[in-house]
């Protein structure tokens, strides 16, 4: 029975505490409770995520052709989001690492949604 020692508070942690405990759990304590307000926070996430591929598919439809509307984007930021903080709430490095990048990467998106709905607004 391994057991981690916290670098922070120099309290041992319990066998199967995720990577990143040791180094957050003194910082942000409520990531770490036990609640079944994750479960909410965990099917938000997924929900909002999912969601953007049937509202993208029936705008889609209304047009008669492919369309990915703005809300797109922050369908897919918001629910990557979620989806993060439940990864880290799970502490499990699949996991984080494989929605760590994407709010940034949705969140980049909106960045040029914005600027190019400024300069379509300034052209004419």
């Amino acid at each position: 029975m391994v057991q981690t020692l916290c670098p922070h508070c120099h309290e041992l942690l319990p066998e199967g505490t995720g990577f990143l405990a040791p180094y957050l759990q003194s910082l942000l304590p409520w990531l770490y409770t036990s609640s079944s307000l994750w479960t909410v926070v965990g099917f938000a996430g997924a929900l909002i995520f999912g969601s953007r591929f049937v509202f993208q598919w029936i705008h889609s439809e209304k047009r008669k052709r492919l369309v990915v509307p703005s809300y797109f984007w922050h369908l897919s930021f918001w629910g990557s989001t979620f989806n993060f903080i439940y990864a880290l709430h799970l502490d499990k490095a699949p996991l984080i690492l494989g929605s760590c990048f994407l709010p940034f990467l949705y969140g980049r998106n909106l960045v040029l949604l914005y600027r190019g709905q400024k300069d379509d607004v300034t052209s004419n």
